[in-house]
Protein backbone atom coordinates (compact mmCIF):
# COMPACT_ATOMS: atom_id res chain seq x y z
CA UNK A 1 0.00 0.00 0.00
CA UNK A 2 2.17 2.88 -0.95
CA UNK A 3 0.07 5.73 -2.66
CA UNK A 4 -2.45 8.11 -0.41
CA UNK A 5 -5.53 6.55 -1.50
CA UNK A 6 -4.29 3.24 -0.78
CA UNK A 7 -3.23 4.30 2.74
CA UNK A 8 -6.41 5.54 3.30
CA UNK A 9 -8.49 2.64 2.01
CA UNK A 10 -11.06 1.42 5.41
CA UNK A 11 -11.55 -2.57 5.85
CA UNK A 12 -15.16 -3.20 7.33
CA UNK A 13 -15.21 -6.45 9.41
CA UNK A 14 -16.88 -7.85 12.18
CA UNK A 15 -16.24 -9.30 15.15
CA UNK A 16 -16.45 -13.08 15.34
CA UNK A 17 -15.24 -14.00 18.76
CA UNK A 18 -13.16 -12.84 21.67
CA UNK A 19 -11.16 -14.63 24.45
CA UNK A 20 -9.18 -13.35 27.46
CA UNK A 21 -5.99 -14.81 27.58
CA UNK A 22 -4.83 -13.42 30.90
CA UNK A 23 -6.00 -11.40 33.17
CA UNK A 24 -5.29 -8.00 31.44
CA UNK A 25 -5.15 -9.49 27.92
CA UNK A 26 -7.76 -9.91 25.79
CA UNK A 27 -8.01 -11.35 21.99
CA UNK A 28 -10.36 -10.27 19.30
CA UNK A 29 -10.88 -12.19 16.20
CA UNK A 30 -12.03 -10.17 13.47
CA UNK A 31 -14.08 -11.88 10.45
CA UNK A 32 -15.32 -10.78 7.10
CA UNK A 33 -14.81 -10.57 3.38
CA UNK A 34 -13.30 -7.83 2.82
CA UNK A 35 -10.31 -9.80 4.70
CA UNK A 36 -9.83 -12.26 2.63
CA UNK A 37 -7.87 -9.46 -0.06
CA UNK A 38 -5.34 -8.07 2.47
CA UNK A 39 -1.22 -8.04 1.77
CA UNK A 40 -0.89 -9.69 5.30
CA UNK A 41 2.13 -12.28 5.71
CA UNK A 42 5.46 -10.86 4.87
CA UNK A 43 6.48 -9.51 8.40
CA UNK A 44 5.66 -10.80 11.81
CA UNK A 45 4.98 -6.77 13.50
CA UNK A 46 2.03 -6.01 10.68
CA UNK A 47 -0.51 -3.63 12.33
CA UNK A 48 -3.46 -2.09 11.54
CA UNK A 49 -4.71 1.17 12.80
CA UNK A 50 -8.38 0.60 14.13
CA UNK A 51 -10.97 3.36 14.03
CA UNK A 52 -13.44 4.43 16.50
CA UNK A 53 -16.17 6.55 15.51
CA UNK A 54 -16.44 9.76 17.97
CA UNK A 55 -19.95 9.30 19.53
CA UNK A 56 -23.25 11.55 18.92
CA UNK A 57 -21.27 11.93 14.89
CA UNK A 58 -22.74 11.43 11.80
CA UNK A 59 -20.61 9.79 9.72
CA UNK A 60 -20.96 9.41 6.04
CA UNK A 61 -23.02 6.02 4.76
CA UNK A 62 -21.44 3.99 3.26
CA UNK A 63 -17.75 5.76 5.39
CA UNK A 64 -15.29 7.20 3.52
CA UNK A 65 -12.49 8.35 5.13
CA UNK A 66 -11.23 11.16 3.02
CA UNK A 67 -14.75 12.87 2.90
CA UNK A 68 -14.86 12.62 7.11
CA UNK A 69 -11.43 14.62 6.90
CA UNK A 70 -12.91 16.85 4.24
CA UNK A 71 -16.00 17.68 5.30
CA UNK A 72 -15.86 17.45 9.48
CA UNK A 73 -13.44 19.35 12.05
CA UNK A 74 -10.52 17.27 13.05
CA UNK A 75 -12.25 16.75 16.71
CA UNK A 76 -14.89 14.77 14.98
CA UNK A 77 -12.76 12.51 13.12
CA UNK A 78 -12.83 8.71 14.37
CA UNK A 79 -9.74 8.08 16.95
CA UNK A 80 -7.04 5.70 15.53
CA UNK A 81 -5.21 3.37 17.31
CA UNK A 82 -2.62 1.04 16.14
CA UNK A 83 -2.15 -2.68 17.20
CA UNK A 84 -0.12 -5.70 15.55
CA UNK A 85 -1.90 -8.47 13.82
CA UNK A 86 -0.72 -11.48 15.93
CA UNK A 87 -2.16 -14.03 13.00
CA UNK A 88 -3.93 -13.72 9.78
CA UNK A 89 -5.51 -16.69 8.13
CA UNK A 90 -6.72 -15.86 4.59
CA UNK A 91 -8.36 -19.29 3.73
CA UNK A 92 -10.49 -18.48 7.09
CA UNK A 93 -10.75 -14.94 6.16
CA UNK A 94 -9.52 -14.31 9.87
CA UNK A 95 -7.27 -11.43 11.57
CA UNK A 96 -6.30 -11.74 15.33
CA UNK A 97 -5.24 -9.14 17.68
CA UNK A 98 -4.00 -9.12 21.38
CA UNK A 99 -5.09 -6.17 23.21
CA UNK A 100 -3.91 -5.30 26.61
CA UNK A 101 -6.71 -4.51 28.78
CA UNK A 102 -6.05 -2.22 32.16
CA UNK A 103 -10.13 -1.92 33.43
CA UNK A 104 -11.54 1.28 32.39
CA UNK A 105 -8.63 3.22 31.51
CA UNK A 106 -7.89 4.12 27.95
CA UNK A 107 -10.01 3.43 24.56
CA UNK A 108 -9.19 0.11 22.94
CA UNK A 109 -8.60 -2.58 25.44
CA UNK A 110 -12.53 -1.47 26.89
CA UNK A 111 -13.90 -1.43 23.32
CA UNK A 112 -11.89 -5.25 23.42
CA UNK A 113 -13.49 -6.34 27.07
CA UNK A 114 -16.99 -5.11 25.70
CA UNK A 115 -16.84 -6.83 22.12
CA UNK A 116 -19.12 -9.27 21.21
CA UNK A 117 -19.64 -11.20 18.00
CA UNK A 118 -20.91 -9.29 15.21
CA UNK A 119 -19.90 -5.91 16.63
CA UNK A 120 -18.74 -3.85 13.15
CA UNK A 121 -15.18 -3.29 12.73
CA UNK A 122 -13.34 -0.81 10.80
CA UNK A 123 -9.41 -0.04 10.23
CA UNK A 124 -6.72 1.04 8.21
CA UNK A 125 -3.78 -0.72 7.24
CA UNK A 126 -2.16 -3.32 7.31
CA UNK A 127 1.26 -1.74 7.72
CA UNK A 128 4.79 -3.61 9.00
CA UNK A 129 8.45 -3.54 8.15
CA UNK A 130 10.46 -6.38 10.82
CA UNK A 131 10.48 -10.06 9.93
CA UNK A 132 13.51 -12.21 11.44
CA UNK A 133 16.26 -12.00 8.79
CA UNK A 134 16.93 -16.07 7.83
CA UNK A 135 20.67 -15.14 7.59
CA UNK A 136 21.69 -13.72 11.20
CA UNK A 137 23.68 -15.27 13.36
CA UNK A 138 21.27 -15.11 16.12
CA UNK A 139 17.88 -13.24 17.07
CA UNK A 140 16.97 -11.03 20.04
CA UNK A 141 13.70 -10.10 21.00
CA UNK A 142 12.38 -7.43 23.05
CA UNK A 143 9.35 -6.00 24.98
CA UNK A 144 6.69 -5.50 26.91
CA UNK A 145 3.19 -6.64 26.78
CA UNK A 146 2.37 -4.58 23.54
CA UNK A 147 5.21 -5.88 21.88
CA UNK A 148 4.38 -9.68 22.62
CA UNK A 149 2.33 -10.01 19.75
CA UNK A 150 4.74 -9.52 17.40
CA UNK A 151 7.09 -11.27 19.69
CA UNK A 152 4.96 -14.27 19.52
CA UNK A 153 4.07 -13.94 15.80
CA UNK A 154 8.70 -14.16 15.40
CA UNK A 155 8.52 -16.78 17.32
CA UNK A 156 6.36 -19.34 15.50
CA UNK A 157 8.28 -18.02 12.28
CA UNK A 158 11.65 -18.91 13.10
CA UNK A 159 12.89 -22.10 12.02
CA UNK A 160 14.14 -25.19 14.27
CA UNK A 161 18.35 -23.99 13.44
CA UNK A 162 17.58 -20.43 14.63
CA UNK A 163 19.02 -18.81 17.89
CA UNK A 164 16.77 -16.44 19.52
CA UNK A 165 16.87 -14.57 23.00
CA UNK A 166 14.14 -13.58 24.35
CA UNK A 167 12.76 -10.97 27.01
CA UNK A 168 9.63 -10.09 27.69
CA UNK A 169 8.19 -7.70 30.56
CA UNK A 170 4.97 -8.35 32.25
CA UNK A 171 3.20 -7.16 35.51
CA UNK A 172 3.14 -10.64 36.95
CA UNK A 173 3.24 -14.38 36.86
CA UNK A 174 -0.61 -14.50 35.63
CA UNK A 175 0.25 -12.43 32.29
CA UNK A 176 2.60 -14.96 30.89
CA UNK A 177 1.70 -16.73 27.70
CA UNK A 178 2.59 -20.14 25.92
CA UNK A 179 5.13 -19.22 23.51
CA UNK A 180 5.59 -21.97 20.77
CA UNK A 181 8.71 -21.69 18.58
CA UNK A 182 10.65 -24.56 16.64
CA UNK A 183 14.05 -22.57 17.25
CA UNK A 184 16.86 -23.08 19.93
CA UNK A 185 14.96 -20.31 22.04
CA UNK A 186 15.42 -18.92 25.48
CA UNK A 187 12.74 -17.21 26.83
CA UNK A 188 13.08 -14.93 29.92
CA UNK A 189 9.54 -13.82 31.15
CA UNK A 190 10.49 -10.71 33.58
CA UNK A 191 8.10 -9.57 36.22
CA UNK A 192 7.11 -5.67 36.76
CA UNK A 193 5.07 -5.89 40.10
CA UNK A 194 5.74 -2.29 41.19
CA UNK A 195 8.53 -1.17 39.32
CA UNK A 196 8.58 1.05 36.59
CA UNK A 197 7.72 0.10 33.41
CA UNK A 198 11.09 -1.54 31.20
CA UNK A 199 13.17 -1.15 34.40
CA UNK A 200 13.55 -5.00 35.09
CA UNK A 201 13.85 -5.31 30.74
CA UNK A 202 16.66 -2.99 30.59
CA UNK A 203 18.29 -4.88 33.74
CA UNK A 204 18.09 -8.18 32.29
CA UNK A 205 19.50 -7.43 28.34
CA UNK A 206 22.18 -5.54 29.98
CA UNK A 207 23.46 -8.41 32.47
CA UNK A 208 22.55 -11.07 29.53
CA UNK A 209 24.91 -13.34 28.40
CA UNK A 210 24.36 -13.23 25.02
CA UNK A 211 25.53 -15.35 21.85
CA UNK A 212 28.40 -14.55 19.75
CA UNK A 213 27.64 -13.19 16.09
CA UNK A 214 25.52 -10.62 14.45
CA UNK A 215 21.81 -10.69 15.53
CA UNK A 216 19.02 -9.34 13.84
CA UNK A 217 17.10 -7.62 17.16
CA UNK A 218 14.25 -6.42 17.67
CA UNK A 219 13.15 -3.92 20.95
CA UNK A 220 9.44 -2.81 21.07
CA UNK A 221 7.34 -1.19 23.40
CA UNK A 222 7.20 1.60 26.25
CA UNK A 223 9.66 4.72 25.20
CA UNK A 224 11.88 5.31 27.93
CA UNK A 225 13.17 1.88 28.31
CA UNK A 226 13.50 1.45 23.87
CA UNK A 227 15.40 4.80 24.42
CA UNK A 228 17.94 2.75 26.90
CA UNK A 229 18.54 -0.33 25.21
CA UNK A 230 18.74 1.37 21.83
CA UNK A 231 21.74 3.59 23.40
CA UNK A 232 23.05 0.06 24.75
CA UNK A 233 22.71 -1.72 21.49
CA UNK A 234 24.09 0.87 18.55
CA UNK A 235 26.44 2.98 21.19
CA UNK A 236 27.46 0.36 23.94
CA UNK A 237 27.17 -2.78 21.64
CA UNK A 238 27.89 -1.23 18.50
CA UNK A 239 25.05 -3.34 16.27
CA UNK A 240 24.10 -1.70 13.00
CA UNK A 241 21.23 0.10 12.83
CA UNK A 242 20.48 -2.30 9.90
CA UNK A 243 20.37 -5.25 12.08
CA UNK A 244 18.20 -3.09 14.65
CA UNK A 245 14.12 -2.99 14.63
CA UNK A 246 13.55 -0.81 17.26
CA UNK A 247 10.15 1.69 18.25
CA UNK A 248 9.03 3.33 21.15
CA UNK A 249 5.33 1.57 20.57
CA UNK A 250 3.49 3.49 23.49
CA UNK A 251 4.94 6.28 25.58
CA UNK A 252 4.05 6.82 29.28
CA UNK A 253 1.64 8.97 30.12
CA UNK A 254 0.83 10.32 27.05
CA UNK A 255 -2.52 8.74 24.99
CA UNK A 256 -1.54 7.47 21.00
CA UNK A 257 -2.93 10.93 19.42
CA UNK A 258 -0.23 12.40 21.94
CA UNK A 259 2.95 9.93 21.36
CA UNK A 260 2.00 10.18 17.27
CA UNK A 261 2.61 14.38 17.31
CA UNK A 262 5.79 14.18 19.12
CA UNK A 263 7.65 10.58 18.01
CA UNK A 264 9.07 12.50 15.00
CA UNK A 265 11.13 14.76 16.67
CA UNK A 266 11.88 12.42 19.57
CA UNK A 267 13.12 9.88 17.53
CA UNK A 268 15.22 12.60 15.11
CA UNK A 269 16.87 13.62 18.59
CA UNK A 270 17.86 10.13 19.61
CA UNK A 271 19.27 9.51 16.14
CA UNK A 272 21.35 13.10 16.18
CA UNK A 273 22.63 11.71 19.75
CA UNK A 274 23.94 8.47 18.65
CA UNK A 275 25.56 10.24 15.37
CA UNK A 276 27.71 11.99 18.22
CA UNK A 277 28.36 9.08 20.23
CA UNK A 278 29.22 6.46 17.39
CA UNK A 279 31.99 8.68 15.44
Amino acid sequence: MTDRRARAQVTHATVSRTERLTPHMIRVVLGGPELAGLDLGRCTDHYVKLLFPRPDVDYPVPFDLETVRRDLPAEQWPRLRSYTVRAFDPAAAELTIDFVYHGDEGLAGPWAARARTGDPVMFLGPGGGYAPDPDADWHLLVGDESALPAIAATLERLPVDATVRVFVEVAGAQEEQKLATDADAEIVWLHRGAGAVGEALVAAVRAADLPTGTPHAFVHGEAAFVKELRHLLRVERELSRDRLSISGYWRLGTDDEGWRAVKPEWNRQIEEQEAREIR
